[in-house]
Parts: C-alpha cells; sequence; structure tokens
C-alpha cells in the first residue's frame, strides 16, 4: 500500500461522515486527507482540497513573479468628455472670474436647491429609522408601485413590478444595455448624444453605430440614417428625449416615426428619460412608451434633474412590455443584475413616496421657467454674435451652439475653440467633440442669470476678436 503510494499521485475522496483513518508514508504521518502539516503529499505533490476531494497541483504552474493587470473591461472604458477635457490646456484668465458653463450639475452654484418637501421627506426617512438596513435589490415594493403610480397613465399602465429602483440613471442605463445585449452585438446611439451610452457599450464588448441628429430640424433624428445602420446584430435602440447634449424635445409625430422604424425591424428601445417633464416650450412631454403599440421599452430615470438631487442616487427603470416581448427572461434578467450591487440607497427609497406624493407643481413650474428664460437669454445673447449659430432648445437644460470654424482661421477645431475661450474670457464651454459632433460647443443654463448675461457677453468679445469675414475672393467663388 506505502509503496504504491509513493510512485502515484492519488485523489482521496472522503467517506459520508467527512472523515478519512491516518496514513503513514515514508514514516511521516498524513492527516485525515493523505496529506502532512506542510500541504503536501506523501508523494511530494502539492493537493487542494475542493469540496471535500484532493486533486493534484503541478508546482510548475506557479507563478514566478508578480504580474497584475487590468482586466479588458477596464482597459475598453473610456469617457470621452474626460479624454477630451483632462487634455486640453484650462488656464482661465487670472483678471476675470471663471464661469464654469460645461457641468451639467444644476446644484453647482447654489441657485437652484430642492423643494424643502424633498428634503422633508428624507428628514423623516432618516428619523425613522426603518431603512438603515439593506433593501430588496430591485428596491423596497412600496417605493416600487410609488414610482409606478408616478408615471402610470392609461396609454401606458405601470405596476409595481413593472418597475426597478437602481442606484441612479447611470446605473438603469448600465442595467438596460447589460440585459439586451452580448459582447459583439451592436446599438444604436444618438449623434450628438450623451457619452455614457458608448463608455458602458465598448467595455461590454457591444459595437456602437452611431445616427445623426439634425440641427436644421431642432435635432430631430435622420431617420433615414438610423435605419440604414440596423442589422441582425442590433440589440438596442437608444432615444434621449428630452436630448443631452442638444436640449431638443422630440413632438409626437417623431417619436411615433421612431417606433415604426424599431417595430419593422423587430428592435426594443432604451428610452433614456432623465430629463422627462423639463420641457421649457409648448410641446410633447408625454413618455415614448405612451406611443407605443407594439415595441417594448426599457425606459430610464430618475430623481436627479427633475428634483434637483443627482447626488442622491436614485434611478429606475420603467418595463413597457404590452405584447409581452420582454416576457419573464427579461425580468429576470434584470433581477439578476440589480443583486450585483444590491441596490440603491435605502434611505432614498424610504423617501421616495413622500417625494413623489409631496413635491409641490409650483416647485417643477419655478424651474422650468428657470431654464426656459436663461435659455431664451443666451439663445438672444448669442445669435447676433458673428460665426455662432444657436440651435433654440426646447427642454432638459442646454443649448448647443454652432460654430462656423471658417470663419475662425486661429483655431484648429471646437476643441481649441474652447480652450482659448478659458484663457482669455475664463469662460468654460464644454467642445461638442465630446460628443463625437465637432464644430459646436454646448452651454448648460443653470447658471444664475446675471452670470450667464456676463458669459454671454464674454463669448461675444471673444468671437468679436478673433472673427474673420469671407473674404471678397470667396464670395467671388461662390457666385
Amino acid at each position: 500500500m506505502s509503496s504504491r503510494m509513493e510512485t502515484k499521485s492519488y485523489m482521496v475522496q472522503m467517506n459520508g461522515n467527512g472523515v478519512c483513518g491516518k496514513t503513514t508514508v515514508n514514516g511521516k504521518t498524513l492527516n485525515e486527507n493523505g496529506v502532512n502539516r506542510n500541504g503536501v503529499h506523501g508523494n511530494g505533490v502539492h493537493h487542494v482540497n475542493i469540496k471535500g476531494a484532493l486533486y493534484p497541483i503541478k508546482s510548475k504552474s506557479r507563478r514566478q513573479r508578480w504580474e497584475v493587470k487590468p482586466s479588458e473591461m477596464a482597459n475598453n472604458t473610456l469617457n470621452p468628455i474626460r479624454a477630451i477635457v483632462d487634455g486640453m490646456k484650462l488656464t482661465p484668465n487670472p483678471e476675470k472670474p471663471m464661469i464654469a458653463l460645461s457641468i451639467g450639475d444644476p446644484t453647482v452654484f447654489g441657485n437652484l436647491p430642492t423643494d424643502g418637501a424633498v428634503l422633508q421627506a428624507m428628514k423623516d426617512a432618516i428619523d425613522s429609522q426603518k431603512y438603515n438596513g439593506y433593501a430588496p435589490s430591485v428596491g423596497y415594493l412600496q417605493s416600487r408601485q410609488a414610482v409606478a403610480n408616478f408615471y402610470s397613465c392609461p396609454e401606458a399602465p405601470l405596476e409595481a413590478e413593472d418597475v426597478i429602483l437602481t442606484s441612479g440613471c447611470s446605473q438603469a442605463i448600465d442595467l438596460a444595455i447589460s440585459v439586451l445585449c452580448n459582447p459583439g452585438d451592436n446599438i444604436l446611439v444618438p449623434c450628438p448624444g450623451f457619452s455614457l451610452y458608448k463608455t458602458l457599450a465598448v467595455s461590454m464588448g457591444i459595437e456602437v453605430k452611431l445616427y445623426n441628429l439634425l440641427p436644421e430640424k431642432s435635432w430631430e433624428v435622420d431617420l433615414q440614417h438610423m435605419e440604414s445602420l440596423i442589422d441582425e446584430r442590433t440589440s438596442c435602440l437608444i432615444i434621449t428625449n428630452p436630448s443631452n447634449p442638444c436640449g431638443s424635445v422630440f413632438n409626437k409625430k417623431h417619436l411615433q416615426e421612431i417606433l415604426k422604424v424599431a417595430s419593422r425591424h423587430c428592435v426594443p428601445i432604451l428610452a433614456d428619460e432623465i430629463y422627462s417633464d423639463m420641457v421649457t416650450v409648448d410641446s410633447n412631454d408625454d413618455a415614448l412608451a405612451s406611443f407605443s403599440s407594439d415595441v417594448p421599452i426599457l425606459s430610464c430615470g430618475g430623481l436627479a434633474k427633475r428634483w434637483l438631487v443627482p447626488g442622491w442616487r436614485m434611478g429606475w427603470i420603467l418595463i413597457h412590455d404590452r405584447d409581452d416581448i420582454f416576457g419573464t427572461e427579461i425580468r429576470q434578467g434584470l433581477v439578476k443584475l440589480s443583486q450585483r450591487i444590491l441596490g440603491a440607497c435605502s434611505i432614498v427609497q424610504g423617501a421616495l413616496e413622500q417625494i413623489l406624493d409631496s413635491t409641490p407643481q409650483s416647485f417643477y413650474n419655478n424651474t422650468i421657467g428657470f431654464l426656459k428664460s436663461n435659455s431664451e437669454i443666451c439663445f438672444s445673447e448669442l445669435s447676433s454674435v458673428p460665426g455662432l449659430n444657436p440651435v433654440m432648445p426646447s427642454g432638459a437644460m442646454y443649448i448647443m451652439i454652432g460654430i462656423d470654424m471658417d470663419h475662425f482661421p486661429d483655431f484648429k477645431n471646437d476643441v481649441d475653440f474652447t480652450e482659448r475661450l478659458v484663457t482669455e474670457q475664463s469662460v468654460f464651454c464644454l467642445p461638442a467633440s465630446a460628443f463625437e459632433y465637432p464644430n459646436f460647443f454646448r452651454i448648460v443654463v443653470t447658471v444664475p442669470e446675471e452670470m450667464m448675461l456676463e458669459a454671454c457677453a464674454r463669448i461675444r468679445e471673444f468671437c468679436q476678436s478673433h472673427y474673420r469675414p469671407p473674404s471678397r475672393d470667396s464670395n467671388d467663388l461662390d457666385q
């Protein structure tokens, strides 16, 4: 017995009691698993114990040195905004205070506080001591029902089971892409569009196809271009309405046209509606799902923008699946994916029903009124600036400004233009190359009114100093 053990590696399976008798090899006592104190079997081969069984490990597989590398997902994760901004040389003019029109956070300047009812709901949730533990990964049932009640309508009814609570709208988008797409699939993303879509998709091995928005049509979708991109591996169409970065709001007819394309090709839609109801003109503010008769939609939203609390990280997915196309599999997939981080903040969940029920309409109206006024100021002031072409927004918190680069020969592109604007005027606007749409820049309209007027005056002064009118020779050529 002992000689056989000395010449052949073997596995010991524990009996039903989990105990094996002691064995002696070459005068050394092995433990109940046939391994000595150094974890070495009697024949000198290392073993590991897995579920009561011993498996040999070849010693040559041991690493000889440390070599820890980031994963492919980490290497493939890139935020286009950070990639561009981090590469810019931003040195403000020391004689002028900095005005940042680049940050999509309405709380930065302190002029847009959330409502007192929202704060009281949070205080009550904390004081109740009911929400200090883990919530279900998809959210408390009562909180999910509150969201369903708030957004349900006869054309697109919702129940608690149709709501997944998430850690901000960003996680909602992450879960929606993750549940619909596999590596090698492709998704259709608006251009210009929110950069996070590409950041998430590329890190998962998903191809991003950009469909054009048309500035001359208030950023409507180029439907023919969008449809031409669809193939058998297209697993998701992303619609952002109202739009970041464009500030556009699609009318009912255009939304119906988008749905017809998705229906013809059987492509589900991820609707990014974080700016829903933040509409500054007399235009449609209905959810996309209210116009869908068959296309399944995952609508992503949250508290961040409408309630002016982006740091609270409360988002949601609304599952609209009238014809049961998603079925149980997509719903179960979302549940499984939500379990990766065990859900959204429990305290905010505890406050959610009170927030939705108690926030006065006057708060929403005041926010929209402010955004509308600032948008009109910015559009009016910059429309008369030579070389600039603003596109009047209809919602969200942004306005896009076109640059006639031919009239600004001092600059190579929109990145160079906005970089020099910081250097000379201490005004920072985000170059639209960050949204893969060159020769534009984006302005956030949440700054105080006096700051908006000052920023527009500085932009005017900057453009006047660098603008070059078309030469007579070029005019002759045009004729």
